[in-house]
């Protein structure tokens, strides 16, 4: 067995580590920009290649608490692998990060949230509308899951997985806002457009003007350029320079996340 994960040092070079410190400054960010609830949502990275295993946040202990070296690591069955603190996870983060962690390879990073706007647009029949840029980026690539109360129940999982099918944005109806990534900061950035254009849907809707539709095809075009350069980012097409400007705004001010 593996020496505890905690004891790992941060070499600027073990991809383990470097996996711990973005997870943990997406946590830190959601909490920044005031995306978090409380103690509760939660953000997993699975462990450099390995299917079986991912970082969860301690269960108790709030977004801008959590650093690099107080995740806990947790396989695809529930078992708890490694808990720095004692905290154990939330068992409805188990059940909905597990289903798609075990059913979609392809994704490292889950990230799942309860906003305001979130919830807002996915108690909205037509769901999320392609009235802007940002929500343009969706357009066709948003899935939908019905639901069934508090996530404890894992056969739950089998529909959840269903529902999401090869899609990376989900919205759970009556729930919140879900965005997978193949890394950290896909996940990340996916989310920050999501809400924003929940946001914006909530106040465009709420002027009550007449709303001006985007021509026909723009909303598929946008939405294929914002994949480009996704794919290009997530293929090695160069550094992901959004992603690092988020970083360096959690450097001023909470520089110990990646600790």
């Amino acid at each position: 067995m593996t020496a505890p994960l905690r004891a790992l040092s941060n070499t600027g070079h073990d991809p383990l580590w470097q996996t711990r410190e973005d997870l943990a400054a997406a946590y830190r960010l959601v909490h920044r920009l005031g995306l978090d609830d409380s103690i509760y949502t939660h953000i997993s990275a699975r462990l450099p290649g390995s299917h079986e295993r991912f970082l969860i946040n301690p269960y108790g202990m709030r977004f801008e608490e959590v650093k690099a070296s107080n995740l806990v690591t947790v396989d695809i069955d529930g078992q708890v692998v490694d808990d720095p603190l004692g905290l154990g996870i939330n068992p409805a983060g188990f059940t909905i990060h597990s289903a798609i962690h075990s059913a979609r390879p392809d994704v490292v990073c889950v990230l799942h949230t309860h906003t305001v706007a979130g919830v807002a647009v996915s108690c909205q029949q037509d769901g999320l509308l392609p009235l802007n840029q940002w929500s343009m980026q969706f357009t066709d690539r948003i899935a939908y899951h019905t639901y069934e109360g508090i996530a404890l129940d894992l056969d739950e999982r089998r529909r959840l997985t269903a529902d999401l099918g090869d899609k990376m944005v989900f919205m759970l109806r009556n729930h919140g806002l879900l965005t997978c990534g193949r890394s950290v900061a896909e996940a990340f950035k996916l989310m920050h457009n999501l809400e924003r254009s929940c946001r914006a849907q909530l106040a465009i809707q709420s002027a009550g003007a007449a709303i001006v539709p985007p021509p026909p095809g723009i909303p598929e075009k946008t939405a294929g350029q914002y994949e480009k350069l996704y794919n290009k980012l997530e293929t090695g097409g160069g550094p992901d320079i959004e992603w690092e400007a988020f970083k360096r705004m959690l450097e001023r001010t909470d520089p110990d996340f990646r600790t």
